[in-house]
């Protein structure tokens, strides 16, 4: 058993270091940063979505900032696309590829930014709310891990996370989460006090 715990901490370690090692990484997070920061300044809003522990990832996303991450401030408008009687509803309705691009469609307005999570980038229903993200303009960020898939060629910004298994990829996503939705607190807080 010590041997399996001491083997995956020394995967998980290798992930990130290969994460950290990266040179797209940085410039990746901070373009990720600009874009969400600027979508809240202008008024726009975040929606998020993925599937099972991406789901989860993406909830975490919008909480983060609909509720507070490590200081009191206002929130921000950002939602995740988990309503569960809405996810039932269309994929009894029209099919379970439809569940996040329906919501899209009727709340995505030009400006809004998609944050889109996929360990594959293969999953049909959060490739077609790319597709209608993109048809109402707005913005498509993913998190994206196993070369990113067929998502990668509808985002307009990707962060890529390292490993071959989804854990290690969710691992990466939420860390980098954390860390992005920080930079945009601190990057509100400046705007708010005027300062460059």
């Amino acid at each position: 058993m010590q041997d399996r715990l001491s083997a995956s901490l020394s995967e998980a370690e290798k992930v990130l270091r290969e994460f950290v090692s990266d040179p797209n990484t940085l410039d990746a997070m901070k373009a990720i940063v600009d874009c969400i920061a600027n979508c809240f300044k202008s008024g726009g809003k975040a929606l998020s979505c993925g599937n099972g522990g991406s789901m989860a990832d993406a909830m975490h996303f919008a909480e983060e900032f609909s509720g507070r991450f490590r200081e009191d401030r206002e929130p921000y408008p950002a939602i995740a696309l988990s309503d569960p009687t809405h996810l039932t509803c269309v994929a009894n309705d029209y099919g379970f590829e439809h569940v996040f691009s329906r919501q899209v469609q009727a709340l995505g307005k030009p400006g809004d930014i998609l944050l889109v999570l996929s360990t594959s980038g293969n999953s049909p229903n959060v490739l077609k709310a790319a597709e209608v993200a993109r048809l109402k303009q707005v913005t498509v960020i993913g998190m994206l891990g196993k070369g990113g898939g067929k998502l990668a060629h509808l985002c307009d910004l990707h962060l890529h996370a390292p490993g071959y298994g989804s854990d290690r990829i969710q691992e990466i996503h939420m860390m980098a989460l954390h860390i992005i939705i920080e930079a945009v607190e601190l990057e509100m807080k400046r705007e708010s006090h005027g300062v460059d």
